[in-house]
Order: structure tokens, then C-alpha cells, then sequence
């Protein structure tokens, strides 16, 4: 049974950082792309960072130009966990943070491409 569980959401001021975790069940994470996105009240989803399956010694990266600098996506393939580090928050980034399976190559941050999905983790930047 494919599962996704995020975990590492919450409160923190503007200048913080969290770091989210994705951890997966019922397949080899590092055969499969995983993307994080997120989804602010009244707005759509967004993808917000993706790591490629493994093609040869390295994995492919992508991140959305509002975070790019700031955030930093990352496996664990001992932990079949993949990770979002999130630094420099602004409250912009406020939302609720889902990761998700892709069966694709490459990279992608067009959500219907993806298979399987996380519950989601608030994540609330705010003063």
C-alpha cells in the first residue's frame, strides 16, 4: 500500500525556518519522483520544489522561482524520506504543504502528473 506522511509543519516567525519530512511506505522513494506543493487558502496549488528518481549517479532538481535560494529538497534513501528544508520564511509562505509521487522522468511541477499524495502539514509563517 503507497503511503505519503508529511510531518514537520507549524509555527515559526518571518526569518525562520522548518524543515518537512516525507516519508514513504509501500514503495522505493528513490525510483520515483517526489514533489512537494503547497496550497494557500483561495489559491491553487502550487508546486513548490521536485527531486527526480535517480538516473545514473545523480537526481535532477527543480524549484518554483519564489523559493529558489531558500528552500532546499533532499533524500534520505536509508529512510526512504525525502526532505523540505525551509529557510529565510516569509508569510507568504504560509499554506498547507503536501508532497506527492510522480512516475515520470525528470521533473515536473504540474500537480495532475502525480499519483499519490500526502495528507498535508500546516505551515504557518506569521509574527
Amino acid at each position: 500500500q503507497v503511503q505519503l506522511v508529511e510531518s514537520g509543519g507549524g509555527l515559526v516567525q518571518p526569518g525562520g525556518s522548518l524543515r518537512l519530512s516525507c516519508a514513504a511506505s509501500g514503495f522505493t522513494s528513490e525510483n520515483y519522483g517526489i514533489g512537494w506543493f503547497r496550497q494557500a487558502p483561495g489559491k491553487e496549488r502550487e508546486g513548490v520544489a521536485c527531486i527526480s528518481r535517480r538516473s545514473g549517479g545523480s537526481a535532477g532538481i527543480y524549484y518554483a522561482n519564489s523559493v529558489k535560494g531558500r528552500f532546499t529538497i533532499s533524500r534520505d534513501n536509508a529512510k526512504n524520506t525525502v526532505y523540505l528544508q525551509m529557510n529565510s520564511l516569509k508569510p507568504e509562505d504560509t499554506a498547507v504543504y503536501y508532497c506527492a509521487r510522480g512516475s515520470f522522468s525528470g521533473t515536473s511541477s504540474d500537480y495532475n502528473l502525480y499519483d499519490y499524495w500526502g495528507q498535508g502539514t500546516q505551515v504557518t509563517v506569521s509574527s
